[in-house]
């Protein structure tokens, strides 16, 4: 049986590619799934990849991944500087997750930005490296799959 990973996208990333292209690019989400998919397929893992603007949804997702999952590939968004119910359900999952920011928070214009409330319940952070920081996170995640077979 095909190890699951989940990669999955917080507020306006369905805008990917539209929103402000001179910070975040242009490149889709559907982009991002195409490659993340290439990475999952080389390393034998099945891709869980979904976006919500939602927070319930994103918390429901957390919950689903918590036992079981390879691991998380989580771009949080805008939840990355508020939500402290996705903090929780992130505290609660049982595998490896890597938060991704497409770009580099610690550069951003206002200085909240440069904060990630997430960044305790995770295994890593990728910032700044574009949406290639997709592909790096889901490598990582296969590498420590291989690990534990």
């Amino acid at each position: 049986m095909k190890k699951k990973v989940y990669v999955l996208n917080g507020p306006n990333l369905n805008l990917l590619g539209q929103r402000e292209p001179h910070i975040y690019g242009h490149q889709t989400l559907a982009d991002v799934e195409a490659a993340c998919r290439v990475v999952a397929d080389n390393n034998g893992l099945t891709l869980e990849f979904r976006q919500t603007n939602a927070e319930y949804q994103m918390i429901d997702w957390l919950h689903e991944a918590r036992l079981g999952a390879a691991g998380i590939v989580i771009n949080p968004a805008a939840f990355t500087y508020h939500s402290v119910p996705i903090l929780d359900a992130l505290k609660m999952c049982e595998c490896p997750i890597v938060e991704v920011h497409i770009s580099n928070i610690h550069r951003r214009e206002a200085e909240w930005r440069a904060h990630s409330i997430m960044t305790v319940a995770v295994t890593g952070m990728i910032s700044g490296l574009g949406v290639h920081g997709y592909v790096l996170g889901l490598e990582h995640i296969a590498h420590l799959a291989k690990r534990v077979e």
